[in-house]
């Protein structure tokens, strides 16, 4: 794609916000396939099937459904093709569950269940509803499908191979969650090409399908004109008991209905089974009912494995949703086929042989060698998939007349496309002189983030209603909301910390160069932590605002009050946790944070005041995560180094100042992201922290954990053990120790051992 897309020849002007253009349905009608054919009453096909193509499949159809009826006998005569493309459905459908079967024996592991009961679902969507196309995995315009019930990969992987997807051949199948393999036991987006976010914990995929489709919507709406329809996609996601069980469904639910988000569709296997048994077991609701109150539309399928077009037309409806998400209700039995069939033991494991020639001879598949794929299933598919590709030409037909006939808008939508990052945009961010008051560094992020806004046409996000606590809102961008303003670059979230994190996850993972963040205090990160785990995972480049960030919040007292928040953080692989000391760092953390699309970084920001411009401080050092900040040992080593982040950096450095008028040479450190600085070289590393010099001090408003890592064994670490307190902020410090004084007494108390 990115060699289609307009490229710049010199830096181009701020971004200016454009007058948004708002789609309505009869565009989407008259510029767009609204929806598949095969979902009307016409069936498959615009015309009838060949007779060639009935031939290719006689011998098939007649191994699998000749019996003594004649209604149910195939027939190349017959001119049925209702009739004839049920039957070819079916039998896609049954190759589909043998190699789910086979996979799950090959490997002596895996999770058959759930993929063998949703075998029609998956084959509906991959064969004759979704938009895709195979050879461009990435191709921009395409429907988005999320599993949320990741532990039913299985079927995932056997479509994407079915539709031609080069990322699954049958010998990936073979190696279903084996090391290195592209099928892992839970799908990856980063390592299987048609996968779009990673998923397993369950509720994850739901909120992650709803940031895509506010991705769509939000983009629609910037871009599209009456005549040229460049963003129009639509949302798919499969979810189980167990993610509707999860609070994080609920969150994103709500939200989608909110947001009137009518291109997402939401399947419900509703196969009333999990891992300890009968969903009775903890689960009564009328979860219909609940999505119904939602403000979803709902629909029941409830005889799928008889009837595939009860499906077919409950997707046809959704597809004529204007207003409201679709919650489809599908009741499917687990484990289809074997013994095991409408029970938790089908959830997961091998069968036994009884069982599996049981399987083999309910679908007539006789003695065919494992992973046998009837040769006519895959041009089935192809049919589909050759849709797509021209769908594909179309749409890069109707970029290049969006191109030529609204060029300012192009230039920022290929902008977007090809990653959100304008050069040069890093000059945007603002600079701090000592003449500039103090403020907290979440007001210095108020700063740089409405600084970028006008330079990153993809820079959207909220808070989790404390955008005006976290200083986390876009002046002049108004709030995404439909059908008001969905080109707001605004996300109001509410008091949903968790689902705000993953779909966040869904925004970064749109693949349109929008940037998310998300914001809130640091001590509702932990509501978020697995989201946050999994933008780690998944190479999301989401923004995480944490304000409020230790003891030093003050009034509102330990509840409130971070201590062991940013140790945990800070041991999630991947992840770069910042905490800046001043407006120079913060603007660095942002400069760090932006250019890493495939890196999710967080920001911890202060509520307490400090200055904007603390002697030593550096944007760009930022980058190396650690630096020195101030040193008066000359060409010798010191004799004690101070090791700090945040709001703490300014005590250290008084403390090293009142050393220093002693003739003591003290060098002060600012460790504002350890990730980073563990990655600089050795020579660096020993260049900041010579290990010659074992007496070191760290000072931190939280978890002493971590620390010893750099302060030694020699050295003190000074941190929260205990809860915080409620209290003013200083009197607060001034309880745990982290006053100019007490920093000096550690720093006198160790030189003089």
């Amino acid at each position: 794609m990115s060699s289609l897309l307009y490229k710049p020849s010199s830096p181009p002007l701020p971004y200016l916000p454009l007058k948004p253009y708002s789609t309505s349905t009869s565009f989407n009608n008259k510029f767009s396939i609204k929806f598949p054919i095969c979902c009307t009453n016409n069936t498959t096909t615009a015309t009838s099937h060949s007779k060639d193509h009935k031939l290719s499949w006689k011998n098939e159809l007649q191994r699998a459904f000749q019996t003594s009826s004649p209604s149910k006998q195939f027939d190349e005569e017959d001119n049925d093709d209702e009739l004839f493309q049920d039957l070819v459905d079916k039998r896609c459908v049954d190759n589909i569950r043998m190699l789910i079967v086979d996979s799950v024996q090959n490997a002596k592991a895996g999770h058959p269940g759930m993929a063998l009961g949703m075998a029609e679902v998956g084959y509906i969507l991959y064969r004759h509803v979704m938009k895709y196309n195979p050879k461009n995995p990435k191709w921009f315009n395409r429907d988005r499908f999320v599993l949320s019930a990741g532990h039913g990969c299985l079927l995932q992987y056997v479509c994407l191979h079915l539709a031609g997807f080069q990322s699954v051949q049958v010998e990936d199948l073979r190696r279903l969650c084996k090391l290195g393999s592209r099928t892992p036991g839970h799908p990856e987006n980063v390592v299987t090409d048609g996968i779009e976010v990673t998923t397993g914990p369950l509720g994850q995929g739901v909120a992650n399908a709803v940031g895509l489709a506010l991705a769509e919507a939000h983009l629609a709406a910037r871009f599209n004109k009456p005549d040229a329809v460049v963003v129009d996609h639509r949302t798919y996601c499969i979810m189980g008991d167990g993610c509707a069980m999860e609070g994080i469904s609920h969150e994103a639910a709500s939200l989608a209905a909110h947001w009137k988000l009518n291109k997402l569709t939401l399947i419900y296997d509703d196969n009333k089974n999990t891992i300890d048994g009968h969903t009775t077991l903890a689960f009564s609701e009328d979860i219909s009912a609940r999505f119904k109150a939602l403000g979803w539309n709902t629909i029941t399928v409830d005889n799928i494995h008889e009837d595939l077009g009860e499906f077919k037309r409950a997707l046809l409806s959704a597809s004529n949703e204007t207003e409201r998400p679709t919650f489809i209700q599908v009741k499917t039995l687990i484990g289809k086929l074997s013994v095991k069939e409408g029970t938790s033991d089908a959830h997961h494991g091998t069968f036994k042989e009884d069982d599996l020639s049981k399987m083999r001879q309910k679908v007539k598949w006789g003695d065919r060698e494992q992973f046998h794929i009837v040769p006519v299933v895959y041009r089935e598919m192809q049919i589909h998939t050759e849709q797509g590709e021209r769908q594909e030409q179309d749409w890069y037909s109707t970029l290049n007349f969006f191109r030529n006939k609204y060029p300012q808008e192009a230039m920022e939508f290929e902008i977007l496309l090809n990653g959100g990052l304008v050069p040069g945009w890093e000059g945007s961010l603002p600079t701090w002189s000592n003449s500039d008051p103090v403020d907290a560094t979440r007001g210095y992020s108020e700063k740089c983030l409405n600084h970028l806004a006008k330079v990153l046409p993809g820079l959207i996000g909220g808070s989790a209603d404390l955008a005006s606590s976290n200083k986390a809102y876009l002046h002049g961008y108004e709030d995404f909301s439909q059908p008001d303003s969905p080109w707001g670059r605004n996300i109001r979230y509410g008091v949903r910390e968790h689902g705000m994190a993953a779909i966040s996850n869904g925004i970064a993972l749109h693949g349109s160069g929008l940037i998310p963040f998300a914001a809130t205090f640091l001590i509702f990160s932990d509501y978020m932590k697995n989201s946050i785990r999994l933008a780690a995972l998944s190479h999301a480049g989401v923004i995480f605002i944490m304000t409020h960030d230790s003891i030093g919040l003050g009034e509102d007292g330990p509840t409130h009050q971070p201590v062991e928040q940013l140790a945990g953080l800070r041991a999630v692989p991947r992840l770069l946790v910042f905490r800046p000391a001043d407006g120079n760092e913060t603007a660095g953390a942002y400069r760090v944070a932006v250019a890493n699309r495939d890196v999710p970084s967080l920001i911890a920001l202060s509520r307490q005041k400090v200055n904007s411009n603390l002697s030593g401080t550096s944007a760009v050092a930022v980058e190396k995560g650690g630096y020195i900040l101030s040193d008066n040992s000359g060409e010798e080593v010191p004799e004690i180094i101070l090791i700090s982040t945040g709001s703490e950096l300014c005590l250290c450095e008084g403390s090293a100042d009142t050393l220093r008028k002693e003739g003591r040479k003290v060098r002060v450190v600012s460790l504002v992201c350890w990730r980073l600085f563990d990655r600089q070289p050795l020579e660096y590393k020993e260049f900041v922290l010579p290990r010659r010099v074992v007496k070191r001090v760290s000072v931190e408003a939280g978890s002493p954990h971590g620390w010893r890592e750099y302060v030694g064994g020699d050295g003190v670490v000074l941190g929260v053990e205990d809860f915080g307190a409620s209290g003013a902020y200083l009197d607060t410090f001034k309880k745990f120790g982290f006053t100019q004084e007490n920093v000096t007494k550690i720093l006198r108390s160790l030189l003089d051992r």
